[in-house]
């Protein structure tokens, strides 16, 4: 009797395949780029990036061929990673037009305050910082009612962004301390005016705010407490109280 013959294996079922993978080339950063930083051909180019993925405000080379030339020489408005896609209002075309005047609000100002770092949180307010800002000056009124000495503070401008800060090195003890001369701040066009009147009528100073309270705060900060410090010196007596409103 003859042996039967010997079933061959079946060949496996081919793979399905796999529906190719949808992709958009997208303008980022391929170097870090550092806020202010002008960009040019070298710093912005393509990369692949899956279009599922791709957010409807990437620039994309499908819809703007010519971005990279666009966007040479626009001045960087954030700090941008290596590879970080890039958006418009990432960066200003500013037309020729200085850093500061590129990256102010429309409708805002830029006001410069000379500052040390006795009135300035000790030279540590840095740009993008927030603070509010004191005036310190006589009160002639009570003054002339009392016939003391009386110096008051107020809070005049509460959570203001600083722009920028004119910094200098300084070897103080050995080390090397930057210390800001000046301070840029964006206001209002009625701020602005404010810190004009204010700044005739006494001495101005910053103070830094936390990072928390900067970004639930607004700007104008009107629902915010101040409060008066009064210094009276009656006889060489020196007496200093502070007042809640």
């Amino acid at each position: 009797m003859l042996a039967g013959r010997s079933r061959q294996p079946e060949a496996p079922p081919p793979a399905p395949q796999m529906p190719a993978l949808e992709t958009v080339d997208v303008l980022v950063a391929k170097t870090d780029l550092d806020r202010g930083q002008v960009l040019g051909s070298a710093d912005i180019g393509w990369q692949t990036w899956p279009r599922a993925a791709a957010n409807a405000n990437f620039v994309t080379k499908a819809a703007r061929p010519d971005a990279i030339e666009q966007f040479k020489g626009g001045i960087v408005r954030v700090p941008l990673a290596a590879g970080q896609p890039i958006y418009d209002p990432m960066v200003v075309l500013a037309k020729g037009s200085g850093f500061l005047a590129a990256i102010l609000p429309k409708g805002m100002r830029a006001v410069a305050l000379s500052i040390s770092p006795e009135s300035s949180a000790g030279g540590f307010i840095l740009p993008d910082d927030h603070v509010d800002i004191l005036l310190t000056r006589h009160d002639k009124a009570a003054e002339k009612a009392t016939a003391t000495e009386t110096i008051v503070s107020d809070t005049i401008l509460q959570n203001v962004r600083v722009l920028a800060v004119d910094q200098t090195v300084e070897d103080k003890n050995g080390q090397k301390v930057v210390v800001g001369k000046t301070a840029t701040i964006e206001v209002t066009p009625g701020q602005a005016e404010a810190l004009e009147t204010a700044h005739q009528m006494g001495n101005l100073s910053l103070a830094l705010r936390s990072l928390s309270d900067s970004q639930s705060a607004n700007p104008e900060g009107g629902e915010a407490r101040s409060s008066s410090a009064i210094h009276t010196v009656r006889f060489g007596v020196s007496t200093l109280a502070t007042v809640a409103r």
